[in-house]
C-alpha cells in the first residue's frame, strides 16, 4: 500500500475506510492485550502488544499523510513512493498533530464549564486555604516516580481528638464532582465559606481531617483536555479494583474498566494512597465516588459478608445520613447491592487498618435521572421500613426489586452489568458522572461537604454512646 501515492487515492471515503480500519485494529489489539494481561498470558501480551504498537505507526503515517495531502495535494500526487526521510517528516507532522489537538482540548473543560476547578487550580486554591487557615492546616507532597499527589490535614481545635478522618477523593478520574467536593470541604474548614461556620465548630472539637484530593492526577489531566469517560490511570488500571484485599484478576471479566491489574499494589497511584493512610492511621475512612447515589459500608469484594466489627453503628450512621444528605440506596456494598467487589480501598483500609467507621459514598447521578432513582427508591424503600426500625441488615438491595435500579443507574461499587465506559459518548460521560449546571454543581458540593461533616459528628456520637476513646475504638 505504501509503494503508491496515498494523496492519489481520489475517493475520500476510501481514505476514511484506510483510517477507520488501522483505528480499529490498533483498538482490538490494545483490548487483547488487556485482556492477555488479566489471563497472565506472558508471551501472548508480548505479541499483542507489538501489533497495537504496529497498527498505532499506521494510523500515524495514514493521519499524517491525509493531513499533507490536505496541505499540498498536487505536490504529493506526482509521488508515487514514499522516499528516504519521509518518516521523519512524517513522525513530525503527527507530533505538530497531536500538538494542536492537545491546544485545542487544553481547556475544554474551563471553556465549557467554567465552575470546575483544574488540576493546577485545585493545588493553587487548596494551599492558599490552608495558608489562611489560622495554623490549623498543613499540606505536602508525596511522589513516587511521575505519580505526584498532595495531602491535606486540618487540625482539630483540641490537640488529641478521638475521631481522626481520612478522606479520598478523585481515585476514578472521570468523577470531577468528587474532588470538587473535597475542596468545598475544605473551605468550610478553614472558614472561606462560612456558611456552616456552627457546624464546622462542633466538629472540629471532636475531629481532624485529612485527605487527598486528586488521586488519579494524570488520567485527571485526560479528562481535563475532554476524555470524559477516562476512569482508570494511565497504564489502564481500575485504581479501586487494585487494593490487596481479596483482589482478584477476574475483575477484568467486567470490562476494560475495571481491570485490577497484574498484580495488588501494583500501581503508583495506589502505593502512595495505602502509605499515606497507613501512616495516617485514621479511625475513619470515606471514598468518595459519583455515577449513582448510594452511601455504602464493607464489605464490597463479595455478595455473602456484611461487615461484622462495628456493624450496627455503621449502618445506623448512614441510615441518619441518608435521610439528610441523599434519600438514595445504603448498605454493605457487596451483600446489599448483590455484586462482587474485590480490591477496593473500602475494604482494605478497613480489614488492614483495622478501623471501626469505613465508607464508600456515591454523590451524583445525572440530574435527569434523580428523580426517577428516588421515586423508585421511596417506593420499595416503603417495604423494608420495618427492618429499618430493627437495625437489621437493612434494604436488601440485592432483591430483584433493587437491582432494576442500579441496572439503571450504575456506580463504581454497583455494576450489574459489563458495559464498558470508553463505548460511553464523552458528553453523556460527564453528565452521568458529574453536574453538568452551575447551579447543580453548587447545590451537590455544599450538600455532600455538610455531609462529610454530620458523618464525623455521628462517628464521634456512636464512641461516646460506647465510652471508647480513638485508641480503644482502634
Amino acid at each position: 500500500f505504501f509503494n503508491r501515492s496515498f494523496c492519489s487515492i481520489s475517493n475520500e471515503r476510501s481514505k476514511q475506510r484506510y483510517l477507520t480500519l488501522s483505528y480499529n485494529l490498533f483498538t482490538l489489539f490494545s483490548r487483547l492485550s488487556l485482556f492477555a494481561a488479566a489471563k497472565e498470558h506472558r508471551q501472548l501480551i508480548l505479541i499483542l502488544r507489538k501489533m497495537a504498537a504496529e497498527a498505532r505507526k499506521v494510523l500515524l503515517i495514514l493521519g499524517a499523510l491525509t493531513l499533507a495531502c490536505a496541505v499540498d495535494p498536487v505536490s504529493h500526487r506526482k509521488s508515487h513512493v514514499l522516499k528516504h526521510g519521509t518518516s521523519e517528516r512524517l513522525t513530525s507532522a503527527v507530533r505538530r498533530q497531536e500538538s494542536q489537538k492537545k491546544a485545542a482540548n487544553k481547556n475544554m473543560l474551563q471553556d465549557r464549564y467554567p465552575f470546575y476547578h483544574t488540576t493546577s487550580q485545585i493545588r493553587d486554591e487548596a494551599r492558599d486555604l490552608v495558608n489562611s487557615c489560622n495554623g490549623r492546616a498543613s499540606m505536602w507532597s508525596v511522589n513516587e516516580s511521575d505519580v505526584g499527589m498532595d495531602v491535606i490535614r486540618v487540625n482539630s481545635s483540641k490537640p488529641d481528638p478521638p475521631n481522626r478522618v481520612f478522606i479520598m477523593f478523585g481515585e476514578h478520574s472521570r468523577e470531577l464532582i468528587s474532588p470538587e467536593s473535597g475542596l468545598a470541604l475544605l473551605k468550610m474548614l478553614c472558614g472561606a465559606d462560612d456558611s456552616q461556620h456552627d457546624l464546622v465548630r462542633e466538629t472540629l472539637q471532636e475531629s481532624e481531617f485529612a485527605m487527598i484530593l486528586n488521586a488519579n492526577p494524570r488520567s485527571r489531566l485526560e479528562v481535563e483536555e475532554g476524555n470524559y469517560c477516562k476512569r482508570t490511570n494511565p497504564s489502564g488500571v481500575d485504581l479501586n479494583r487494585n487494593w490487596d484485599e481479596d483482589w482478584s484478576k477476574e475483575s477484568a471479566n467486567f470490562g476494560a474498566d475495571s481491570f485490577p491489574g497484574p498484580q495488588p499494589f501494583s500501581e503508583p497511584e495506589t502505593r502512595l494512597m495505602k502509605s499515606v493512610v497507613a501512616a495516617y492511621q485514621p479511625t475513619t475512612y470515606l471514598t468518595v465516588h459519583s455515577g449513582t447515589l448510594g452511601m455504602y459500608m464493607p464489605w464490597a469484594y463479595d455478595m455473602e459478608h456484611l461487615a461484622s466489627r462495628n456493624q450496627k453503628p455503621m449502618m445506623e450512621i448512614l441510615q441518619q445520613l441518608d435521610v439528610d444528605h441523599c434519600q438514595c440506596p445504603f448498605g454493605a456494598a457487596g451483600k446489599e447491592v448483590g455484586y462482587n467487589c474485590p480490591g477496593t480501598s473500602l475494604d482494605w483500609i478497613y480489614d488492614k487498618l483495622n478501623i471501626s467507621y469505613a465508607f464508600a459514598f456515591e454523590i451524583w447521578v445525572d440530574s435527569a435521572l434523580q428523580a426517577d432513582l428516588k421515586d423508585r427508591w421511596k417506593q420499595q424503600h416503603s417495604h423494608n421500613g420495618s427492618q429499618l426500625e430493627q437495625g437489621q441488615s437493612l434494604l436488601q438491595l440485592a432483591d430483584k426489586r433493587f437491582s432494576s435500579l442500579f441496572q439503571a443507574h450504575e456506580s463504581d461499587f454497583v455494576h450489574l452489568s459489563t458495559k464498558e465506559g470508553s463505548d460511553t459518548h464523552r458528553w453523556n460521560c460527564f453528565k452521568q458522572y458529574n453536574p453538568n449546571t452551575e447551579a447543580d454543581y453548587n447545590s451537590a458540593v455544599s450538600n455532600w461537604a455538610k455531609a462529610y461533616l454530620h458523618m464525623a459528628q455521628k462517628v464521634v456520637e456512636r464512641m461516646k454512646d460506647s465510652g471508647a476513646s480513638a485508641t480503644e475504638v482502634k
